[in-house]
């Protein structure tokens, strides 16, 4: 008895040393990341152990500072000064430094004023515990705005190409007299680990009414532009959302030989971007929206609001299956279900790709979170209705260049096809696990083969399903 509770205390000691020795080591760096975009610029710090963080904004010039407790300038953080693009459209530059024996600081020199969103995200996947720096412009981008641009693009002066490019700024981090740290520690006063309570600007969905007396300008391919005469106008463009799955922190399903999700979906929709671009639908000029154009993450909830703010016809989300066994194979196309899943297969995929958000990383302390959630479940019977013939037309195309998984549109809970009034399918293009079809998705031949398959598909569904007139602008 004497001798199982002398193992016992020992063991406790032992814990508790070794829970010491931890707290005394602090947290250790593992990896540091920066994804850029119009729409916001992420930065990410993956550690060990949680983070213990203070934040300060200051906003002339401006700047985040980011207070890491517990933490030793290591050669991780010291990558973070140089993984910053020159193109990146809202950070500057980023200088790193021991600000005390136990405290690291970044300093973030930002190109606008930005809203920052910082957030903890705990181990999924692959990844240990992140800290995340969501820097929102506040100038938001519109993509109602950018296809209304292309629309007078001939007649009228180009927008910035990024949020905050016509504001008068530094010329550089470095010409600003902000030793590092000085201003920042007499101005800091959050509290430690406090994220700082903003919720990005959201661009309207309203109709731009200026549109209503716009010259009748339209561009039928890059670069060239097609003027029509009161005789031949049209009535408006037909929006295709096209949204390229995954991105950013979250690389989708991974083939045997590496190849990723979010690379092979990218090209293409960036390919059937161009090709939509160059077509129409009864004199109607197409346009083609995408959700993400570079590698950089958006939560599922977003990718919805981004298709509904431009008020798209059509919403096909892009992916590459993955399953357990290498076996598996065949494109799938799948929509909305508002009960039960059509098949086991289905509710398991749906469930897959609804944990995105959790791999990508999506602040859940936002003010409007449920007022998302709430518009995410207002789906009808008619966008199913739709949806369904949608996924027919382009299962039928999908069919004529590669082998198909399942005959019929699947159905199951996609967070990602919850948009009330938009026809909505998800499209997995084949199986990446399967060695054969992720070399398939690789080859460009096979992209363009599929490319040309989804266009049939939609040019058919619109062929039955005419667009609904609207009022004159886009």
């Amino acid at each position: 008895m004497r001798r199982d509770r002398r193992r016992l205390l020992k063991a406790g000691f032992l814990a508790l040393s070794l829970g010491a020795a931890q707290l005394a080591r602090g947290a250790n760096m593992v990896a540091v990341r920066i994804w850029p975009a119009p729409d916001y610029s992420r930065v990410t710090l993956e550690s060990d152990t949680p983070l213990k963080t203070t934040q300060t904004f200051v906003a002339s010039p401006p700047r985040l500072a980011v207070d890491i407790e517990g933490m030793q300038l290591n050669a991780a953080l010291r990558e973070l000064v140089g993984k910053v693009q020159a193109s990146d459209p809202n950070i500057a530059g980023i200088r790193v430094a021991q600000y005390s024996a136990n405290v690291v600081r970044l300093v973030i020199d930002l190109k606008h004023p930005i809203t920052p969103q910082v957030f903890s995200l705990t181990p999924v996947a692959p990844y240990a515990h992140r800290l995340v720096l969501d820097l929102y412009p506040v100038q938001a981008v519109d993509p109602l705005e950018q296809l209304i641009q292309q629309r007078i693009a001939p007649t009228l002066p180009s927008l910035p190409s990024a949020p905050g490019a016509a504001l008068a700024l530094p010329s550089s981090p470095a010409s600003v007299n902000d030793p590092l740290g000085e201003l920042i520690a007499r101005q800091s006063q959050s509290a430690a680990g406090a994220a700082v309570p903003v919720t990005p600007p959201l661009a309207t969905s309203t109709r731009r009414q200026d549109m209503q007396a716009a010259p009748d300008t339209f561009m039928d391919a890059p670069g060239r532009a097609n003027r029509t005469t009161p005789s031949d106008r049209t009535d408006r463009l037909i929006v295709v959302a096209l949204d390229p799955g995954h991105g950013g922190e979250d690389p989708g399903a991974i083939g045997p030989g590496g190849t990723r999700e979010k690379d092979v979906v990218l090209n293409i929709a960036k390919m059937l971007r161009d090709r939509i671009n160059a077509s129409s639908v009864n004199g109607n000029p197409m346009r083609a929206y995408l959700t993400r154009d570079a590698d950089f993450f958006i939560p599922l909830h977003v990718r919805v609001q981004k298709a509904r703010r431009v008020q798209a016809d059509l919403f096909v989300s892009i992916h590459a299956d993955a399953f357990f066994t290498p076996q598996a194979r065949g494109a799938s196309v799948f929509a909305l279900s508002q009960g039960a899943a059509t098949s086991a297969a289905a509710r398991w995929m749906a469930q897959k790709e609804n944990k995105a958000d959790l791999i990508g990383g999506m602040n859940l302390g936002g003010q409007d979170n449920q007022v998302q959630r709430a518009l995410l479940d207002m789906s009808t019977a008619a966008q199913i209705k739709d949806s369904l013939q949608l996924g027919s037309s382009l299962l039928r195309e999908i069919g004529s260049v590669g082998r198909l998984h399942k005959p019929r549109v699947e159905q199951a809970g996609f967070a990602v096809l919850k948009a009330p009034d938009i026809p909505s399918v998800l499209v997995e293009t084949a199986f990446i696990s399967n060695p054969e079809e992720e070399e398939k998705l690789r080859s460009e031949v096979y992209q363009k083969q599929l490319t040309e398959a989804l266009m049939r598909g939609i040019q058919q569904y619109f062929a039955r399903n005419p667009p609904l007139a609207r009022h004159r602008g886009i």
